[in-house]
């Protein structure tokens, strides 16, 4: 997008505020970077030079822009249409890889070599690993500086940086603005102050967002003991690398109000990103709807609620567990079984605020189960350790580093998995949005009753009209029935 000037001009003078985190605008008079929507009168396209990141724009010696924050503005939806190295090192990045294991740990979980991976994405995205990673933290320190009263020592390192000197240099460099000017030019909340070590942020998206199927989904499957509907939130417990925490999301007209209690401040970049993954809220949906807009017997689907969005999980492994103990019982049957591994294996914490009492447990925790004391038929029994087994060996990974195609491979090869358990962990736990189940039960009776194909090959024929955003499709037809999935509760 960055290299189609001309239609970046019109996106900026439109002030077109889809293209937020697409692309970002760096005028060479003034030295500062924008979004596209930002409020200021346009500067001369001769002016203008376009970014694909903020930390390409930050290499260049351009600042933040003050009025229109480009730094808060939703991440590109690139990352999660992609599986090449390029996405799935930037989702790594986005989780902290860079500042806890370094570049050499980026490298290593992708199969390249440093040189490789800074290579590729100074090409593609004007900014190396350590550029991008120090963008994110600024981001971070930002967020923290604006929205908490916690002293900047702590923001510093909970925002990623190894000392105060270079939180400081960074911020002013980033902002032009100390951390304390950043804190005195904040707003006031506009929530009531949280609790002592409750962080209460604002998750940005690109309009339109349907809450109904997305919170509803979420709710209407949630774990007893892990996570809950409380209060107009959705609400689960977090295993982080550095601890862990529990986060309530709850949505609202322009954003997620999300409230996060962490037990290691450590953990904020990374609770962030699984909270915006879960949500998909770096997702396109004016492009989705568009695709899908096009087949007349879609369209009127779209049109009646844009702007769904695909549930997905805070954890790829939790989730393939969870959809092997799904395979054909209901959605009630499959969190009893959960809520029985849970109790009996997971670890506990404690949750002033709320119901929650356990972490879900980990594949290592899982892999040494006794098959006897599992109810389930023995068949699932051995679908189920299989699975965790290659979990906790590191043969099968299912993390953002994934390459979806092997994932597959790997996943169907297991005992027990078909196109349907494959195709759901695709599309919630690796985030493929292309990812299509038409041997779904709930999809071929939505099908049935629209006038499209019923049987699985017909159906997968017809749907090549909505690639590249199948899974997106698959939550319009699942809409169209009763099911509590598809309703914000009470």
């Amino acid at each position: 997008m960055h290299t189609d000037t001309e239609r970046c001009v019109r996106a900026v003078r439109s002030k077109d505020a889809r293209f937020d985190g697409v692309f970002f605008t760096a005028v060479r008079t003034t030295r500062i970077y924008c979004r596209p929507s930002c409020p200021v009168v346009p500067p001369k396209p001769e002016n203008m030079e376009f970014h694909p990141t903020a930390a390409s724009c930050q290499r260049a010696g351009f600042r933040a822009c003050k009025r229109c924050r480009p730094d808060t503005s939703p991440g590109s939806p690139d990352w999660n249409v992609r599986a090449d190295a390029v996405a799935r090192a930037v989702r790594l990045i986005q989780d902290g890889v860079v500042d806890r294991e370094g570049v050499p740990g980026l490298a290593a979980r992708l199969g390249y070599s440093t040189r490789q991976i800074e290579r590729q994405l100074l090409a593609e995205l004007g900014a190396g690993p350590l550029a991008l990673a120090r963008a994110q933290r600024a981001q971070t320190a930002r967020l923290l500086i604006e929205t908490t009263p916690m002293p900047m020592a702590e923001i510093a390192f909970a925002a990623g940086f190894a000392s105060i000197r270079t939180f400081n240099d960074t911020v002013r460099e980033v902002f032009a603005l100390t951390p304390g000017e950043l804190r005195t030019r904040a707003a006031a909340p506009v929530t009531p102050a949280p609790p002592p070590g409750v962080l209460t942020l604002r998750l940005p998206f690109r309009a339109p967002l349907d809450p109904s199927n997305l919170f509803g989904h979420l709710a209407a499957t949630a774990v007893p003991g892990v996570e809950e509907w409380r209060d107009g939130a959705y609400r689960r417990t977090l295993s982080l690398p550095y601890g862990h925490g529990i986060v309530a999301l709850a949505p609202r007209p322009d954003h997620v109000l999300c409230r996060l209690s962490l037990t290691d401040p450590r953990d904020l970049t990374h609770a962030i990103s699984r909270c915006r993954r879960l949500l998909d809220l770096d997702a396109d949906p004016v492009a989705v709807d568009e695709q899908l807009r096009t087949d007349p017997l879609l369209a009127p689907l779209v049109d009646a609620a844009p702007g769904r969005r695909v549930p997905r999980t805070v954890d790829a492994a939790e989730f393939a567990v969870r959809a092997v103990l799904g395979q054909q019982v209901s959605t009630a049957a499959a969190r009893t079984h959960a809520a029985r591994l849970v109790t009996a294996h997971g670890v506990p914490v404690e949750d002033p605020e709320g119901g929650l009492t356990h972490l879900f447990p980990t594949p290592a925790a899982l892999a040494g189960l006794d098959p006897e004391a599992l109810a389930l038929p023995r068949s699932r029994r051995a679908t189920l350790l299989g699975l965790v087994g290659a979990l906790a060996d590191g043969s099968l990974a299912l993390g953002p580093e994934s390459d979806w195609t092997e994932a597959r491979a790997r996943l169907l090869a297991l005992p027990g998995f078909g196109p349907w358990t494959t195709e759901v962990i695709a599309m919630r736990a690796l985030g493929d949005p292309d990812a299509f189940l038409p041997g779904d039960l709930g999809v071929r009776r939505a099908a049935q009753g629209l006038g499209l194909p019923a049987t699985p090959a017909a159906l997968t024929a017809r749907a090549a009209r909505w690639r590249p955003w199948r899974a997106y499709a698959v939550q319009y037809l699942w809409a169209t029935d009763t099911h509590p999935i598809n309703h914000l509760p009470a």
